[in-house]
Formats: C-alpha cells, sequence, structure tokens
C-alpha cells in the first residue's frame, strides 16, 4: 500500500518561491508517473504538473515557466519549484501517483500553499 508525505508549504507573499516534496514508500516509484494537484476554496480540484516514469514534464497553462516538477528515484520523492507565486496559487496541493502498470491511483493528505501579502 502506498505512502505519501507532503512537505515544504506554508505562507509566501506574492512574487516568492516554495517548493513542495512528496516521499513516497510502499511502491515501486519508478513504475509510477506522478503529479501534483491542486484545490483551491469552493473549486474543483485541478491538474498542475505531471512527470511521467521516464522523466517528461508537463504543466498547466496558469502555472508554465513559473512551476517545475522534478523526481529522484534515488530517494523515490517527487517536488516542485513554485517560483513567482501569486495568491491564484492558493490552495491545498496534493501528490498523486498512478501506476504505469496497473493504473491504481494514491494520494497524499495535502499540504496548505498560501500566496498573500
Amino acid at each position: 500500500q502506498g505512502q505519501f508525505v507532503e512537505s515544504g508549504g506554508g505562507l509566501v507573499q506574492p512574487g516568492g518561491s516554495l517548493r513542495l516534496s512528496c516521499a513516497a514508500s510502499g511502491i515501486r516509484f519508478r513504475f509510477y508517473n506522478m503529479a501534483w494537484y491542486r484545490q483551491a476554496p469552493g473549486k474543483q480540484r485541478e491538474l498542475v504538473a505531471t512527470i511521467t516514469s521516464g522523466g517528461s514534464a508537463s504543466y498547466a497553462d496558469s502555472v508554465k515557466g513559473r512551476f517545475t516538477i522534478s523526481r529522484d528515484s534515488a530517494e523515490n520523492t517527487v517536488s516542485m519549484q513554485m517560483n513567482s507565486l501569486k495568491p491564484e496559487d492558493t490552495g491545498v496541493y496534493y501528490c498523486n501517483a498512478i501506476s504505469t502498470q496497473t493504473a491504481v491511483s494514491y494520494w497524499g493528505q495535502g499540504i496548505q500553499v498560501t500566496v498573500s501579502s
């Protein structure tokens, strides 16, 4: 059973940076596509960034050029560097893992990111 622990969230001023990390255990990490989602108050959860098991990354238009997703297979972690943060980036960020073999999906518990002056 996969377990995921997110870290790195918090309060930051507009224009600032944060780095989110998600540590995975209990899965064969290299066989999972990883992603970050976020959910703002009163809104649906939305996909922010993905990285395949092979390392190919893609981003929502709203974060392109500002966010960078990466993975470390030695440490079983997926990270996301968030720069030039805007108030609209505020929300709970969730780590997601999908098996390339079985399509089983796991979610982290979520971590709060607040961008405010």
